[in-house]
């Protein structure tokens, strides 16, 4: 377009050929999806609009503002297609944990089969380690199961004999023998792939609106351009070039470039702030939909929580040296890959003991571990054995243990108790703790005058707990992937826009049914991540209420640049038909209103 505008004072026909090929480079995509739109679907959208008024331009001379023209559309369009192209929802991170085999007993033979041709009353054997292929019932066999897939929970639950287990969660340290009780297509894991899927195919109603709005648009300035052209010279004996004229003027302030960078440069202005502080948008139309958040349903383990067990209590017996004590359970726990023998580990290490040699450890399947330190018998285990007749343990030495384990278990937190041989030695509570920044982070939101919500699929006690730390308004507990689902479609139904922040795959159908899904970047499944709206890289959500602020203002400027662009089109407009304007005068006040516009969505970046 330079390189024409620069030829056009000593070769006419250099600067018309530079002209057509910055009209073709410019224009050709946007010319092919409008004739495209036409054809396939009969209609009319913008940029058919756009490449008629630049043509139009040009037949009467005006080539450089046409190519003006196109160069502004496809800048807008170049930047649209940046920020609003959405991720594909990929949920290759869920079909990862779904195992492709299984081993069934038959006959009393082992033979590994594909998990499709598993049927309902089939037997497994779920190994150490491996991932559970069915849901189904524990029929012989002890172990504890991470169910985090799942249910969200932080800590492995123990199963035995009788108590369900569930598709793509990881058997622990023990086997299990399972009897099928749902076929693969009907498994919880294969409902959470399902529910995720129908989320995805919904489409926002604001882009059917825009779309629709789009079409109308085009189909009013076509139509009225064309009557321009045909009845001014019955009616007002206008001449033909003067109708032309008017029309291809009409034509050039009425196209909606300045509508159009309206929104875009406030969004990516928007989404650049949010990316430097590392919250990554997927797209503007989250940036929207963010503004007009009325409840903030927040995950509870890795999002309110640290999602990661740690040691919060450690009550030492009579004659026992804490530290001593403490340097005992840690060189037992080593042994173990238990996410609670690492809690036990860590807190060993922080408090900078020195961890000593274990003989003979033994994993008590079901209950805990022992062995032997100084050639002195240790265990650690469930503090079920209080709830037995314990030879030689004073009654009231009894009582005291079983009082403390009721105050802990009541505060929501996991309890173990460590033997020397037979004799109590001193107790030890484990509990996901809350964020630093959660409570800052659940006021901000309610000083904006938004609700905050916990799902968790935590116990009632342990979310009672963590609800008092943090303030949230609404806590809902007990809860698998469906039900996160059917609580945030009912609070969209009675607060409007939801907002749902969560980490893990369990997390994954409420993220995509919500409004917009935020998850955590730094902790959270890769399912997670791949099917939220828009993530928090440093996992820092006390800056969602920022967020929201942001898209709130950049809300308030749309509005602005729209008011002001469409004002811009109907005084120019008018001016053509009562006073009458030059062609190049209506192309600098429909691309000045444009550039300011632009200017006024940059403002944001400040």
């Amino acid at each position: 377009m330079l390189l024409a505008w620069a030829a056009g004072s000593w070769s006419d026909i250099l600067s018309v050929l530079l002209y057509v090929i910055s009209y073709t480079v410019g224009g050709w995509v946007k010319a092919k999806e409008g004739v495209e739109t036409l054809l396939k679907e009969r209609d009319l959208d913008v940029n058919l609009l756009m490449i008629a008024a630049a043509l139009g331009a040009a037949s009467i001379g005006y080539w450089n503002e046409g190519a003006m023209l196109i160069f502004i559309f496809a800048l807008s369009g170049a930047m649209e297609s940046y920020t609003m192209e959405r991720s594909k929802k990929d949920i290759s991170s869920l079909m990862a944990l779904k195992p492709a085999t299984a081993l069934r007993i038959e006959k009393g033979a082992m033979n590994e089969v594909a998990i499709d041709e598993l049927v309902i009353g089939d037997f497994l054997l779920v190994r150490p380690g491996e991932l559970i292929p069915a849901d189904g019932k524990v029929y012989r066999g002890e172990s504890s199961v991470d169910q985090a897939s799942i249910t969200g929970e932080s800590v492995p639950v123990e199963k035995s004999a009788g108590q369900e287990v569930f598709a793509g969660t990881v058997n622990g340290e023990g086997p299990l023998y399972i009897e099928v009780t749902k076929s693969a297509e009907n498994t919880l894991f294969a409902k959470i792939i399902k529910m995720v899927e129908d989320a995805e195919t919904e489409v926002p109603n604001s882009q059917r609106f825009i779309k629709r709005l789009e079409a109308i648009y085009a189909r009013v300035v076509v139509g009225v351009t064309l009557l321009l052209v045909l009845v001014p010279p019955f009616l007002l004996d206008w001449n033909w070039n003067t109708t032309f004229y008017k029309a291809m003027v009409f034509l050039v302030v009425a196209s909606p470039c300045a509508l159009v960078s309206s929104i875009m440069p406030a969004m990516l202005s928007a989404i650049s702030k949010s990316a430097r502080r590392g919250i990554l948008f997927k797209g503007g139309v989250h940036l929207e939909n963010m503004a007009r958040t009325s409840i903030v349903a927040f995950d509870k383990t890795g999002t309110l929580t640290e999602g990661a067990p740690q040691v919060t209590d450690f009550i030492a017996g009579e004659g026992y040296d804490r530290d001593e004590l403490l340097t005992i359970c840690a060189s037992l726990e080593n042994m173990s890959r238990h996410p609670l023998a690492e809690a036990i580990v860590r807190k060993a290490e922080d408090e900078y003991l020195v961890l000593r040699g274990v003989q003979d450890t033994k994993s008590l399947t079901g209950w805990g571990i022992e062995g032997q330190i100084d050639g002195q018998q240790w265990q650690i285990g469930k503090t079920n054995i209080l709830d037995t007749e314990m030879i030689g343990t004073p009654p009231n030495t009894l009582e005291y243990w079983r009082t403390q384990r009721q105050q802990l278990e009541g505060e929501g937190k996991t309890v173990s108790i460590i033997m020397e041989g037979d004799k109590i030695a001193g107790m030890i509570a484990l509990q996901d703790t809350v964020r630093p920044q959660a409570e800052a982070a659940v006021r901000k939101l309610q000083a904006l005058g938004i609700k905050v919500a916990m799902l968790t699929g935590d116990r009632a006690a342990t979310a009672a707990i963590i609800a008092g730390q943090t303030g949230v308004d609404f806590v809902y507990s007990d809860l698998l992937p469906e039900d996160k689902v059917r609580y945030i479609k009912a609070m969209r139904e009675t607060y409007g826009n939801v907002v749902m922040v969560g980490d893990g795959v369990n997390d994954a159908p409420a993220l995509a049914t919500a409004t917009v899904g935020m998850g955590m970047g730094m902790k959270g499944s890769g399912a997670a991540l791949e099917i939220a709206d828009v993530v928090l890289m440093n996992d820092n959500i006390e800056e969602i209420a920022a967020t929201i602020s942001l898209a709130r203002r950049t809300q308030k400027i749309v509005k602005q640049n729209m008011i002001f662009a469409v004002s811009v089109i109907t005084v120019l407009i008018l001016s053509n038909f009562l006073q009458g304007i030059a062609l190049p005068f209506g192309v600098v006040g429909h691309e000045g209103s444009t550039i300011l516009v632009i200017l006024n969505g940059l403002r944001l970046l400040r």
